[in-house]
């Protein structure tokens, strides 16, 4: 059987994300947010799904790579007329003392040796496949009606080539300009290039701006590029992923919809950009958070949509789905989970306000009414069972994760407590934390040394890891060696990877190892000082990636497949964690 890898790179502009397939083809594109319908989504169906794609006649192939250190894609297209590259980008760059990122997608065909002929194809659709948008022919331009806003492509092109199907030779470079809602009202040609030229050193620019060292330098750029357009910049949020309906592999059922905001995410996607010294990303998803926090009034869900709302009803729509893997879903039933790990998270998560000397007081003045809030929320759930970290659809238990991010939440507090001298809220802090120890201690299996998944159950799991990454376990510790020993036995496989469980769930047995717990194993064993073999196992994971250093969710250890939905911002971070905690163990200061 053939290895399974994704064959298409993304680019953005923290407005929206478009995949690029190495067949050119516009594979997937949301517009005007990223939970919108696809206006492109041959990802999921290749028939309703719209095409956008520049194609010679006949036979070809096709590499694709970056422009270095940017978001920027370029794909080559070789065939028996010659060879020609296609670049393709999301505008953004500085300007008038705000970021111009406009929902316009640009690319740039130009010719590189003899004289190939190309084919334009230009189809989109709207809500999810349901019909073509009506097409209309201007001056220079195309329009596309039946969204709330005009879809228009603007080109050099022929349109009748394009309206007509017909193959154009590229004599000169040649752009084709996609825009919703406001149209581009200026030059194309010298505009395109300015704008190639703008978002190329922004890039760049923010690369040189990171604080990378010389540990893995490559793949913490990739990964931190990836993660930075995973963030819609209009409110801060930051989605899981681009996609829906990947599957967790072939065959599952298990396809999620995974445009939204995890509030568990925020504490690793926090750490991540305070590792390369971006602030900025950081302030934007505090002021998502804490937006979250002061608007919900009661139980607050695990995830919410990238503007902070609560509706993310699921519902099935009917398309083919990835390589007919159904069904495809919109939405994502887990909003309505018990997740009580939640209140924890936004703790971590917004302890930097209080210990981080770049945030002003002004961001948290009031800061004990809603730290007694974020406690109380944890005295009322601390004693219940919940779905979990891997929101089991049937299965409510008390989980160790769960009540381990509660313990930390709790000392996140005692520390909050202690910089606004409040002795009350410390206190309650303190009982609340070992409450929560006292849960996690049910889990422990004295004859294996290990901790369990939940308290009265025998399975293991790798979220229990973070034992030992928390300082739960003091990482020096024979409860935390044999702790890793034992989930190591049970949980690793082949290639340095690492399954969430293996015990039978509400789709039946995991068959794809899931590889932010690979991460998590490689910092676990940083943590207790086997920094070689945390190191060789780092190193084995990189092979984990596309042709373009992309990460997806899931990999099937029998061959190295992707699976899940790609390209997985939560990969890339734990990626990004991982090679940090590496080179602070192995005392490399220019990393910092």
């Amino acid at each position: 059987m053939q290895k399974h890898t994704y064959q298409s790179g993304i680019i953005g502009n923290c407005a929206f994300i478009a995949h690029v397939n190495k067949n050119t083809d516009i594979s997937w594109l949301c517009w005007p947010r990223f939970d919108s319908s696809f206006v492109f989504g041959s990802l999921l169906d290749r028939n309703k799904g719209g095409s956008y794609t520049i194609l010679p006649e006949g036979p070809f192939t096709s590499r694709q790579f970056y422009v270095e250190n940017t978001n920027v894609l370029c794909t080559e297209v070789e065939c028996g007329e010659g060879i020609y590259r296609i670049t393709d980008f999301a505008p953004r760059f500085f300007q008038f003392e705000r970021y111009f990122k406009p929902l316009m997608f640009i690319r740039k065909i130009q010719a590189l040796s003899g004289n190939p002929r190309v084919k334009v194809t230009c189809k989109p659709t709207k809500n999810y496949g349901e019909c073509e948008l009506k097409m209309l022919a201007g001056s220079n331009h195309l329009q596309y009606h039946g969204l709330e806003n005009p879809i228009r492509l603007t080109t050099n092109f022929p349109l009748s080539h394009i309206v007509e199907g017909k193959y154009s030779v590229l004599n000169e470079s040649k752009y084709l300009v996609l825009t919703y809602g406001s149209p581009l009202e200026a030059p194309l040609e010298s505009t395109a290039e300015d704008f190639l030229r703008r978002t190329t050193s922004y890039w760049q620019q923010w690369i040189k701006n990171t604080g990378i060292g010389n540990m893995y330098q490559e793949q913490v750029i990739r990964s931190s590029l990836a993660l930075k357009i995973h963030q819609f910049e209009d409110t801060g949020a930051i989605i899981a992923a681009s996609t829906t309906s990947l599957p967790e592999f072939d065959g599952s059922g298990r396809t999620w919809d995974y445009r939204f905001c995890w509030l568990r995410d925020a504490y690793y996607i926090l750490q991540a950009f305070n590792n390369i010294g971006h602030f900025e990303e950081m302030e934007h998803y505090f002021h998502y958070l804490a937006n979250i926090s002061e608007n919900e009034k009661g139980r607050y869900q695990p995830l919410f949509s990238i503007t902070g709302d609560a509706d993310l009803t699921e519902k099935e729509v009917d398309l083919e789905g990835y390589l007919n893997n159904k069904p495809v879903r919109v939405g994502n039933q887990a909003s309505e989970h018990i997740q009580n790990d939640a209140y924890g998270q936004m703790l971590l998560s917004l302890l930097p306000l209080y210990t981080d000397k770049r945030f002003t007081y002004a961001e948290r003045h009031d800061s004990a009414p809603w730290l007694e809030k974020m406690l109380i929320k944890i005295q009322q759930t601390i004693d219940e069972e919940d779905a979990g970290i891997w929101e089991f659809r049937h299965l409510a238990q008390r989980h160790s994760y769960t009540n381990l991010f509660q313990w930390a939440g709790c000392q996140a507090a005692i520390c909050i407590a202690r910089h606004i001298k409040s002795h009350q809220l410390e206190k309650m802090a303190s009982l609340l934390a070992e409450r929560a120890a006292e849960h996690i201690e049910a889990c422990y299996d004295a004859e294996r040394q290990v901790y369990t998944q939940a308290v009265g159950n025998k399975n293991l799991d790798a979220s229990t890891l973070q034992l030992i990454m928390m300082n739960y376990l003091d990482p020096k510790s024979e409860k935390a060696r044999k702790h890793l020993e034992a989930v190591e036995k049970e949980l690793k496989a082949p290639g340095g990877l690492f399954y969430r469980y293996k015990h039978e769930d509400d789709f039946g047995v995991p068959e794809t190892t899931f590889l932010i717990t690979a991460f998590w194993h490689v910092e676990a064993l940083a943590c207790v000082g086997r920094v070689d073999e945390a190191t060789q196992a780092f190193e084995n994971l990189l092979k984990y990636t596309n042709h373009l250093g992309l990460l997806s969710e899931d990999v099937l250890s029998t061959d190295g497949s992707q699976w899940g939905n790609f390209p997985q911002a939560y990969s890339h971070v734990g990626l990004m964690n991982a090679a940090y905690r590496i080179a602070k163990k192995m005392d490399k200061p220019d990393f910092l």
